[in-house]
């Protein structure tokens, strides 16, 4: 049975669920994991409600269905969930070297971004610089994910854009990037970093989970 670790895998390499296709219907991957991932004409929806449930609610055909509110709204009934933001997923490779800026890891616990991060990542590790900082963390189905933040003193200079390529130099593993579309400062800062839309996602995460609590920076 494909899992959606091998999904996660084959688009790392390059590999993307064919279009025309699905939508593939996966296990979630852990039981606090669940949503939907959009690939270009492919859905992958992740969540343990039974597919035929699944396959009922979405119009054979209707590539658009499995991310649009009625079948979210659906989804979040069925698993007490709800819906984050739909976020674009885009992917760097890693880099050779040295990070293009000078950061210093934090390691105390007790940091409130530490704290944060531990509660949606494993294996998370926290940097930060005058301005700015930057978290990775393994996330759905073990993927490594980076997220980024910029105090508002700090935007507007590039910091944005080197806090995310310098992730692609400390993590030898390609990394995703959960984006808000609405959020075009961090857009165009992953971007102008080299990484590459591949994807749309919502994920679904316990209800009564703050978004501050759910997701790392942006």
């Amino acid at each position: 049975m494909i899992t959606l670790h091998d999904i996660i895998a084959g688009a790392e390499s390059g590999r993307t669920p064919e279009p025309g296709a699905g939508p593939t219907i996966v296990p979630q991957p852990s039981p606090h994991d669940a949503g939907v991932i959009a690939f270009t004409g492919h859905n992958v929806i992740y969540a343990d409600v039974g597919e035929s449930w699944i396959r009922s609610r979405i119009p054979e055909g209707d590539l658009s269905a499995p991310l649009n509110p009625p079948f979210l709204r659906d989804l979040e009934e069925r698993t007490g969930r709800r819906v984050d933001t739909i976020d674009m997923l885009a992917l760097g490779g890693p880099c050779a070297g040295d990070p293009p800026i000078d950061l210093a890891e934090v390691t105390d616990a007790a940091h409130p971004r530490v704290r944060r991060a531990h509660r949606r990542r494993a294996e998370v590790r926290v940097w930060t610089c005058p301005g700015g900082l930057l978290v990775v963390g393994r996330g759905v189905a073990g993927r490594w994910e980076v997220g980024i933040e910029v105090e508002p003193a700090g935007r507007g200079r590039g910091l944005g854009r080197a806090l995310a390529r310098a992730a692609r130099h400390l993590v030898a593993r390609p990394l995703w990037a959960q984006i808000a579309p609405g959020n075009a400062a961090s857009v165009r800062a992953f971007l102008a970093a080299g990484y590459v839309p591949i994807a749309a996602e919502a994920l679904l995460v316990p209800a009564g989970t703050t978004a501050r609590d759910a997701r790392v920076p942006r």
